[in-house]
This record gives structure tokens, sequence and C-alpha cells, in this order.
């Protein structure tokens, strides 16, 4: 399995980006995607989920409203539009696959990783 991140870039506080993970490697048909996040000095966290079937969502708290994960089955791509940045969303955005056993929010939930995209908002 491959993952692959882009999109990331220097926004300003207020704007919005949109990140793509390009999936490759199987078919993730009863697998969950996911975006994690590492800030500065900060443990990697779960910013959002979707299972590929069905689509079915999860956000955490600090994003809820703001940002929107969502899938392109066909092209096997994986995308997290942001809005409405702030400052503390400024980190590395990782891409994460994983089966569905354990809790969606968890690392250890999550076999393959990519490389991460670097997201920087200025205040």
């Amino acid at each position: 399995v491959q993952l692959v991140e882009s999109g990331g870039g220097l926004v300003q506080a207020g704007g919005s980006l949109t990140l793509s993970c390009a999936a490759s490697g199987r078919t993730f048909t009863n697998w969950r995607m996911a975006w994690f996040r590492q800030g500065p000095a900060k443990e990697r966290e779960f910013v959002a989920s979707i299972t590929w079937n069905a689509a079915t969502t999860y956000y955490a708290e600090s994003v809820q409203g703001r940002f929107t994960i969502s899938r392109d089955h066909g092209r096997s791509l994986v995308y997290l539009q942001m809005i409405g940045l702030k400052p503390e969303d400024t980190a590395v955005y990782y891409c994460a696959a994983g089966n569905m056993r354990g809790s969606n929010t968890q690392r250890a939930s999550y076999g393959y990783w990519g490389q991460g995209t670097q997201v920087t908002v200025s205040s």
C-alpha cells in the first residue's frame, strides 16, 4: 500500500486548502482512511476519518464544521477540504489507511501512512 499526500502550503488565517491523498497497492473495500496531523512539538493527533464503502465520516472536535473529508472511490483519492484555517492548524498532515479494526481515532488502528504534507497558517 502506498499513500501519497499533496496540496499543502502556506496560507493566511481564514484561508482554505484542500489536501489530496493518492492511495494505491490494493483495493480499499472495507477499509478506513483518515487524516492525522502533527504540529511543532506535539503528538500526532486524529483529524478526520472516512469509511471507504459507505463514506461514513468522523471529525475531531477541533476541526468539526471547518474540515471535510471525502473520497473518490473510482480514482482511489481521499481529500481533506479545510476552510477557516487558524494558526493552530499548522502541522504536517498525514494520510493513513487501515482495516476496520480498532478505534478510528487511534494511530494504532492504521497500518499504512503517507510521508506527510506541510500546512502552515500565518496570523
